[in-house]
């Protein structure tokens, strides 16, 4: 490892911030590690002694906290200081897309990017190499670029002025297995046009990841393969999902159809399984900063192929929330549905984009009453983003007559599923926990209103326990 090289910062102890610094930390005993953030009460949660409590779930990232916090990694929210102690600083803040102004709805707002720039450009010393590690759209670099080199012009105050290099690393990690992609990566980037900063970052890299994996590219391209990345596998989710509708109309199963295609070594097997839709932080935003860069550069038949792989996953996400209405005579007013899930996936309790979100502000609006269980997302996050708050305990004295007008289009956050079924008219599966897999569906059917419907968006509910639970059965791109 380069001997210049002693301690790194990263602003933003968010998804991407915090797993990443823990396991380069944890990979780098002789590197002095610190994540900062403004926000006090994710880094008081980042130090608590109950890791148990960390501000993200990720498996194995508990472990990594309890043997580095302390010795060589730190959580702080004393941003300037550590930006001007450090030798590297990776910059990890969120990027969402633009609400409004131009390029509202598909742009990236780089706000929090410019922001940590002048941050970076004030209080440096020394020669810094600051490295883009949220996903950016293509030429963000420049921004920061332009933003470090003004700085030389403003900091006549300092003896020595301030010197920068700017890398592009970004990430590839999938939520819920962030760890091992991070202890295992498939390969590392690193962009740039300083062959001693790249080479720098590269050392660091090395000491668990083996060379060939760690590619060196352009800045440009490095941030072009992570908006790719997403939007190839995003593009993959969708098409699946396109063809699990034909399924159900045709007499076919989409998982047979998907192991025989993805048997073939050209197409491959992952990102084959037919869901609710994609979700998560990066899939929608990252495909709608190509269109919006498509058509910024004149290319609307590229933009209007990329925005179609969105509104496929609209498309389908509504397809689902119609089909229960429709299965329950057209009407789920004033009834009971079990929403199992709300998380985008299993083993993250990250409910950015999730299909639940949109499934369940659909039902709520056609008057159903939601029991919502999800064994790591808080009724908190539940309530910030179906935006309806709703207290069930006054109607407790109605019970078990659940099905009354005062409760319409309302929702209740359960914790325990032995007590979530009684009097329910169905069972909507919309995130893939292990947990799911094992209820007992005899015991689930004598507390349900019959005639009952089980709905599986996830394909992991064994059909036959269903059926001779005498429920009703639907299946994700199940035509059979």
């Amino acid at each position: 490892m380069s001997s210049n090289l002693k301690k790194i910062c990263c602003i933003g102890a968010g998804y991407v911030g915090g797993p990443t610094m823990a396991v380069i930390a944890d990979k780098c005993p002789n590197l002095n590690v610190t994540v900062v953030d403004i926000n006090k009460e994710r880094i008081n949660l980042w130090n608590e002694s109950d890791t148990s409590n960390l501000p993200i779930y990720e498996p194995g990232l508990a472990d990594i906290i309890k043997r580095c916090r302390g010795k060589n990694l730190f959580f702080s929210n004393k941003v300037e200081e550590n930006i001007a102690d450090s030798d590297m600083i990776f910059i990890s803040v969120n990027t969402p897309t633009k609400k409004k102004g131009l390029g509202a709805g598909k742009a990236s707002d780089l706000k929090w990017v410019e922001s940590c720039a002048r941050k970076v450009a004030k209080h440096s010393i020394g020669h810094t190499i600051v490295v883009e590690k949220s996903t950016l759209p293509v030429r963000t670099a420049e921004v920061i670029k332009t933003i470090l080199e003004a700085s030389k012009n403003t900091n006549s105050k300092k003896s020595i002025n301030p010197t920068f290099a700017v890398l592009s690393n970004p990430e590839f990690l999938a939520e819920g297995t962030a760890i091992n992609d991070l202890v295992n990566p498939d390969r590392v980037l690193i962009g740039g046009d300083n062959e001693n900063a790249i080479q720098t970052l590269h050392e660091v890299y090395k000491n668990w990841v083996s060379e060939d994996k760690i590619l060196h590219t352009n800045l440009w391209s490095s941030e072009l393969a992570k908006l790719t990345a997403n939007a190839f596998l995003a593009q993959r989710i969708s098409s699946i999902n396109s063809i699990s509708a034909i399924c159900e109309s045709t007499g076919a199963d989409v998982r047979e159809v998907a192991r025989a295609i993805g048997s073939d070594s050209r197409i491959g097997s992952k990102f084959l399984d037919s869901g609710p839709g994609f979700g998560g932080s990066c899939f929608k935003k990252d495909i709608l900063n190509l269109v919006y860069l498509s058509e910024y550069f004149g290319l609307k038949e590229v933009a209007e192929f990329w925005e179609g792989v969105v509104q496929l996953n609209n498309w389908h996400q509504n397809r689902i929330s119609q089909l229960v209405v429709k299965k329950l005579f057209g009407s789920v007013s004033g009834k009971k549905i079990n929403i199992l899930g709300f998380a985008f996936k299993s083993n993250t309790n990250d409910t950015r984009e999730s299909s639940a979100i949109k499934i369940c502000k659909k039902l709520l609006e056609e008057g159903a009453i939601l029991y919502i269980h999800d064994p790591k997302v808080e009724e908190k996050q539940i309530e910030n983003d179906l935006k309806i708050t709703f207290n069930m305990k006054r109607n407790e004295d109605l019970s078990p007559n659940l099905h009354n007008n005062e409760v319409e289009g309302s929702w209740k956050k359960v914790n325990n599923l032995s007590e979530a079924f009684l009097d329910s008219d169905a069972v909507l599966v919309l995130t893939e926990w292990e947990e799911y897999t094992k209820i007992n569906w005899l015991d689930v059917a004598s507390q349900m209103r019959f005639p009952a419907w089980i709905f599986d968006s996830r394909s992991i509910i064994d059909p036959i326990k269903v059926k001779e639970a005498g429920l009703n059965f639907w299946r994700i791109g199940d035509g059979t």
